[in-house]
């Protein structure tokens, strides 16, 4: 590595393999932007496991973010998305921020982030990179952070017995195995420390982050030694074949329905056209909402088995991690069925969505768990406020402990004792109407905040392996069954965090994580 970046009047230089690669300045930081990772996954090789590339050779700028991997276009979120920067089929690049000034021989910690977005929307490029790492400068504890474009949709994660007999499952989890390689072959020429790799991730990206934990059942070939998570666990869903009717349905819309071999009449199809039948397909806004069309499932190779059930099988990566929610994760996505409005109709919704093969019984008791009453719903403690309609608190309730609460209880329940745990619960923002503290509300904390944000246990995490450190303020304990100890987040900036027990709607998670072992998506 040219680590003291010495050609500054043309920004910073590295080299890898017989090529150099010239980046920008910025500020403190050094940014190389738009790095290809892989062969560009179109033609022959849609819908194929992401191939790397052969060693780099000339002259390259890498001054701009690559294009974001092809996206679902139906909805207001995703037209922002698509704003943010143009979409690509030929998407595979990453991104590497560096301090400005490195030293010879450095071994920086590392943190690889991934973007989350509902396996939808989204891509690498954002300011978290910049953020990261001046607030590293800042606390004296410098890292080095990376992000990385992945496959989304049909394009990261068709679904079929088709794509189970081809071994292409999961491409958007390979494109992120794929850039974790990379990681591990080419950071050291940055300045990073291969072996000192934290994976970092929201949402879709939290749960990617918990599936690269399960991937391969456990075996993680030194790519990573930590995990960070946030509104993200690993999630109950089933079967490759469980995507099967989304798969045909694209087949017949494509015309590929009479063709042989259809996956690879799916490679053929003209982009214009495979996007305009994606874009027919069910999305995170509609009604059905957080059962996603387009999603992980398990695949036979890349995840084995049911992700709860690797949990409970031990077939995870034992590295040290943290894992926590905002305290109203569902009512951003319980807007879409503000039409389902007695509890007969929250009882169909969840009969035709979530559980087709449960008993009446069976949901019934959701039903009773998670009652109408408005004093019990999301956003919780806001008693008879933000009531939108009469269903709106109890399915906001219902959808985020199903999917975000629930799982990362059963998560750190499985695996106490046994690995090194934190988990924390964020407040923050809970003043705002309808949402509350809201999916994805903490990052506010992590961009804005100062000594004691979630970021600075987050930097002290990296380099430490413990999230405790000189200036994150009160001690975090780590989580144990025998304790439960989790992080608070207060309600408003001011208020410093505390410690609580980790057992609010214990018997409702509880309900709900044997329910959705039972009949995962």
């Amino acid at each position: 590595m040219q680590q003291a970046f010495q050609h500054l009047a043309l920004g910073p230089i590295v080299k890898l393999d017989d090529a150099i690669f010239t980046g920008t300045f910025i500020g403190n930081t050094a940014q190389f932007l738009g790095i290809p990772f892989a062969k560009p996954p179109i033609g022959s090789l849609r819908f194929q496991v992401p191939q790397p590339l052969p060693p780099y050779e000339g002259l390259h700028t890498v001054a701009a973010y690559g294009p974001a991997c092809s996206q679902q276009e139906s909805s207001i979120q995703r037209g922002i998305a698509q704003m943010i920067t143009e979409s690509s089929e030929d998407c595979l690049t990453l991104n590497v921020f560096t301090p400005a000034v490195m030293l010879p021989g450095s071994k920086l910690p590392v943190v690889v982030y991934i973007f989350g977005g509902g396996f939808e929307t989204g891509s690498g490029q954002s300011e978290f990179g910049n953020i990261t790492v001046n607030r590293s400068l800042q606390v004296h504890e410098p890292v080095i952070y990376v992000s990385m474009n992945y496959r989304m949709t049909s394009w990261g994660f068709l679904a079929s017995e088709e794509v189970r007999q081809a071994g292409t499952g999961n491409l958007g989890l390979r494109d992120q195995r794929l850039a974790l390689h990379w990681v591990k072959r080419y950071i050291s020429s940055f300045g990073g420390d291969p072996t000192k790799v934290t994976i970092w991730g929201e949402s879709a990206g939290a749960i990617s982050v918990a599936l690269q934990m399960l991937a391969y059942d456990g075996h993680n070939d030194g790519l990573f030694r930590a995990a960070f998570m946030q509104s993200g666990s690993p999630t109950p869903v089933g079967d490759i074949t469980n995507g099967q009717q989304y798969y045909d349905f694209l087949v017949d819309k494509t015309g590929c329905k009479g063709a042989i071999d259809t996956l690879e009449c799916l490679r053929a199809v003209p982009q214009e056209i495979l996007q305009t039948a994606v874009d027919e397909t069910p999305s995170i806004s509609s009604y059905q909402s957080l059962v996603l069309a387009w999603m992980p499932r398990a695949d036979g190779i890349f995840l084995t088995d049911n992700f709860q059930r690797l949990v409970q099988q031990g077939k995870i990566a034992n590295v040290p991690f943290i894992t926590g929610d905002c305290d109203d994760e569902g009512t951003a996505f319980a807007f879409s069925t503000t039409n389902t409005t007695t509890s007969e109709q929250f009882h169909e919704y969840l009969k035709t969505y979530w559980a087709r093969n449960a008993t009446d019984e069976e949901i019934n008791g959701i039903l009773f768990m998670y009652p109408q009453d408005p004093t019990t719903g999301s956003p919780f403690g806001t008693e008879t406020l933000n009531q939108l309609t009469p269903q709106f608190k109890r399915i906001a309730a219902f959808q985020g402990d199903a999917v975000f609460q629930a799982p990362r209880r059963f998560f750190l329940h499985e695996r106490s004792g046994k690995q090194k745990i934190w988990t924390y619960l964020s407040k923050g923002l809970k003043a705002v109407p309808l949402l509350g503290a809201f999916h994805s509300s903490d990052f506010v904390d992590e961009m804005w905040g100062g000594q004691g944000s979630l970021l600075d246990y987050l930097i002290n995490f990296a380099t430490h392996l413990d999230p405790n450190g000189n200036l994150t303020g009160i001690f975090w304990p780590e989580y144990a069954v025998e304790s439960k100890d989790m992080l608070m987040f207060g309600e408003w900036p001011w208020s410093p965090p505390t410690i609580i027990q980790d057992t609010y709607r214990k018997e409702a998670m509880e309900y709900l994580i044997n329910f959705t072992l039972t009949y995962p998506l």
